[in-house]
């Protein structure tokens, strides 16, 4: 079983609340979202295969990355598997899902860990966290566990920012965000935030959903060999107008202070969130590290298929 979560100094840098108030202009904001973004995708065919997932194990040193979709991914190291937002929802409300999930929910196998960043709907989907099993649990961030409990785990793990819990070899580190955890409007109590995930000398980073803050720098800091991170990088023009995700620039100013090796994008092109374009995410993603000279640190992978690093 894993170790119960230590709490490390957590020093001055913290999770950051963007607050739940829209911003002046969002009754128009709406209505562009409701015409231009969800009313065509409501009649839009799905895009996208569902693959078969890679089961051997990587090589001793490597990790292998699966985008699902959206902000979930499949995370499988030479010793351990990890899950983290694992969301196969063909629909979030009146939301559809544009892309079909990368991988079959049930082709999923036994994990060790699923990690869930935060309470909002598109992240912490309860039907598909009844399917998944793991061997060491659910781990949330504090205030959540509630919400899992009667998921099926064998055990629920709340973590604070900069708790970090082991699984055997396994390590896994809550980090800070700029956004917000309510799953409804009234439970502002529950936390949000991201993982490092640590195991066989490799490092992941999954952001979870975030607007930029100067948090990256202390996560940079504080974890220095991070090889691979995962950042969202749509619904940016929010139609609240609230600062709640970063923008693809924002993204990879994000990816430099954190120092990390490479950077594969999330959190854009599975459901429209945004009034953003669908295909100007990754767009603007790939013109910034041109501009910077980093286009060869930009992983864009499909859905499904494992990126080994």
């Amino acid at each position: 079983m894993p170790q119960k979560p230590t709490h490390p100094t957590s020093g001055k840098v913290t999770a950051q609340y963007a607050g739940l108030m829209p911003h002046k202009g969002w009754p128009g904001r709406n209505y562009k979202f409701f015409r231009h973004r969800i009313v065509p995708g409501m009649f839009q065919k799905r895009g996208g295969l569902a693959q078969e997932p890679v089961l051997s194990i990587p090589d001793n040193g490597c990790v292998r990355v699966t985008w699902v979709g959206h902000a979930s991914f499949l995370l499988q190291f030479a010793d351990h598997s990890v899950m983290i937002d694992p969301n196969w929802a063909r629909w979030h409300g009146f939301v559809k899902r544009l892309r079909e999930p990368g991988l079959p929910l049930k082709a999923i196998p036994e994990l060790d860990l699923v990690l869930v960043s935060h309470a909002h709907f598109d992240h912490l989907h309860k039907p598909s966290l009844r399917v998944l099993q793991a061997r060491g649990g659910i781990v949330v961030p504090r205030g959540s566990a509630s919400l899992v409990r009667r998921l099926g785990f064998p055990a629920v793990h709340e973590m604070k920012i900069w708790d970090n819990i082991e699984y055997n070899s396994l390590n896994v580190v809550h980090t800070p965000s700029h956004h917000w955890g309510a799953r409804y409007i009234h439970d502002v109590h529950r936390d949000y935030g991201g993982y490092i995930i640590e195991s066989g000398g490799k490092s992941v980073f999954h952001c979870g959903d975030s607007a930029w803050f100067d948090g990256f720098t202390e996560i940079g800091r504080r974890h220095q060999n991070i090889d691979v991170a995962l950042m969202p990088i749509g619904a940016y023009e929010a139609p609240s107008g609230r600062d709640v995700h970063m923008n693809p620039e924002e993204a990879v100013r994000a990816f430099a202070e954190l120092g990390a090796k490479v950077m594969i994008p999330m959190h854009y092109g599975t459901f429209p969130l945004g009034n953003e374009p669908i295909g100007e995410p990754v767009e603007r993603l790939l013109m910034e590290a041109d501009r910077l000279g980093i286009s060869e640190k930009i992983l864009i992978p499909e859905e499904g298929v494992g990126i080994e690093w």
